[in-house]
């Protein structure tokens, strides 16, 4: 009868588990603004547009500046489905309170020069991306990496089964991991840290430990995973609920 039982709690367990796959669209936002204009960007989202978005069901993931690039803006929302997403922002273009806002927030110019957008989808091994904050200041550390061909399974094995573990053993918090859709050799992923300073360390330290050593040989016995690896460094907005 035990036995039973038990077997019984280890499937309800494993069905929850395969249920519990993020499915949402997400979707990567980068607004390039013009020369002195970051601050009134920053000031309509405070103020407005993450609040029209809410209302229009697009939920606010995180929103951050790079610490070394000026007049610009990255953000994050996710929708339940792209299609989802399609009618959100129809709907938001054409409401009449975000139509206000724009006009009046650009009453001196125009605000964003270019914006570029990433459709993203979470990893099986990604934490639950929801809304946190840390008790001290910390920075935020946007990595993507683009695979050589075909070897894109290959580094997603890597990081499921040693990488993120190892960030963690070297103090570095796995913020959230997404593949690009339509994309077969992208990863995009968010590490927070208590300071660019300490995230250098980190990664410094956890280059060299053996058993990342042996995880990276062992993974690229058939030629490297990565081609390219790009690291940006944010500050958190003050209205960004991932702080």
């Amino acid at each position: 009868m035990f036995k039973l039982l038990l077997s019984g709690m280890l499937l309800f367990t494993a069905a929850l588990t395969a249920t519990a796959q993020d499915t949402r669209c997400y979707e990567t936002r980068i607004y390039y603004t013009h020369p002195g204009r970051l601050e009134a960007l920053l000031t309509r989202f405070r103020d407005h547009t993450t609040k029209i978005f809410e209302k229009h069901g697009m939920t606010n993931v995180g929103y951050w500046v790079p610490l070394h690039e000026e007049n610009k803006l990255i953000y994050v929302l996710s929708y339940p489905d792209r299609a989802a997403r399609d009618a959100s922002w129809k709907a938001f273009g054409s409401d009449p309170e975000w139509k206000k806002v724009q006009s009046e927030s650009e009453v001196s110019g125009k605000i964003v020069a270019k914006v570029e957008s990433i459709f993203m989808n979470a990893t099986d091994f990604s934490p639950k991306i929801k809304s946190s904050k840390s008790k001290k200041d910390r920075v935020f550390e946007l990595r993507t990496y683009t695979t050589n061909a075909g070897k894109l399974p290959d580094l997603l094995s890597r990081f499921r089964d040693h990488t993120l573990k190892l960030f963690k053993k070297h103090g570095m918090t796995n913020v959230a991991y997404w593949t690009v859709t339509g994309k077969d050799d992208t990863l995009i992923y968010i590490l927070a840290h208590p300071s660019e300073e300490d995230g250098k360390k980190a990664f410094d330290a956890f280059r060299v430990d053996p058993v990342w050593v042996k995880a990276r040989d062992e993974s690229e016995k058939n030629g490297k995973l990565a081609s390219i690896v790009e690291s940006v460094y944010m500050k958190a907005t003050d209205f960004s609920t991932i702080k």
